[in-house]
């Protein structure tokens, strides 16, 4: 086999494993190649000993029970920010080195995403994911054992109902079933995942919510824009590598942050910090909030 079709197979049981829902038809469409051949992979991880399922609607996904599929869920893993700053790196290299479209070349035709692996899992967090996984195809509750909450700064169990992943495997959407709210969880702060007996009781009420750039979640996305100085500029994009997607340069010394966030406690928290060198520009009810939060602190 040569090396494309190699890189293509890698990608397929990539995909295949990820937990996301695929047709032939998109296999197909995102790999290049045709429902033949895909199939024809298909048999071909059977006959090596994974466990294919076939789903409603022509989806195919590696069984977890297949005894390879934790190592695949093992693999390394990339955030999007992180992959943005791996992207810039290799971008800094220079054009005439032939290692810069080597990489460009290996790393997008094996993860095929801008995040480099969307649906990888780290390797720490595999156990935890793999059950979380499980419960949402069974659509199964789950107790997060010992979760530490960054606002309340403690840890207790959460008994929910596992909706989705975020792109890359870092978080889960969950609908917490004693507060009544669909909440974002991290990952890496679960103590252990146990799978409950338990079916999902409140569909009905499961939402997906966004994150921004500023890492918080939301429901809807409200428009803000800041003219940026110097020093907020560089902060801002080394804190929030994902900004720069958002940022255009005004003059030698200004810039433009044109962005969308789910709630303005993070990207207020960040003009606070920062409010000499930060100017906010036709966002009216960002303007507001800040004056409620500034009316707040007791000096």
């Amino acid at each position: 086999m040569d090396q494309p079709k190699i890189e293509r197979v890698l990608r397929l049981m990539k995909m295949l494993a990820s937990g996301q829902r695929y047709t032939v038809e998109q296999l197909a469409e995102r790999l290049n190649t045709s429902y033949r051949s895909i199939y024809r992979y298909i048999d071909t991880f059977k006959e090596v000993g994974f466990v294919v399922h076939k789903e409603e609607g022509a989806v195919y996904r590696l069984g977890k029970e297949s005894p390879y599929f934790k190592d695949i869920s093992q693999l390394i893993h990339f955030t999007d920010e992180e992959a943005h700053i791996v992207n810039q790196l290799i971008g800094a290299l220079d054009d005439t080195n032939t290692l810069k479209q080597n990489l460009r070349r290996k790393l997008s035709s094996i993860y095929n995403c801008t995040s480099l692996a969307n649906s990888i899992v780290k390797g720490k967090n595999a156990e935890s994911v793999n059950r979380l996984i499980e419960a949402v195809e069974s659509r199964h509750q789950v107790v997060l054992h010992d979760y530490y909450s960054s606002n309340t700064r403690s840890k207790r169990n959460r008994h929910v109902e596992p909706i989705s992943f975020t792109t890359n495997y870092v978080q889960i959407w969950c609908y917490d079933v004693e507060d009544g709210k669909t909440k974002l969880f991290n990952i890496a702060r679960i103590g252990e995942v146990e799978l409950l007996d338990t079916g999902w009781q409140h569909e009905a009420e499961h939402r997906r919510g966004e994150i921004d750039v500023f890492r918080t979640m939301g429901f809807e996305k409200r428009r803000v824009q800041l003219r940026l100085g110097i020093l907020s500029h560089n902060l801002l994009v080394e804190e929030y590598p994902l900004s720069e997607r958002d940022i255009k340069q005004i003059d030698e010394s200004h810039w433009l942050l044109d962005t969308e966030v789910c709630n303005y406690l993070g990207i207020g928290r960040f003009v606070m910090g920062l409010a000499e060198d930060i100017e906010v520009i036709e966002s009216p009810d960002f303007v507001d909030y800040l004056r409620q939060k500034i009316a707040t602190i007791e000096f």
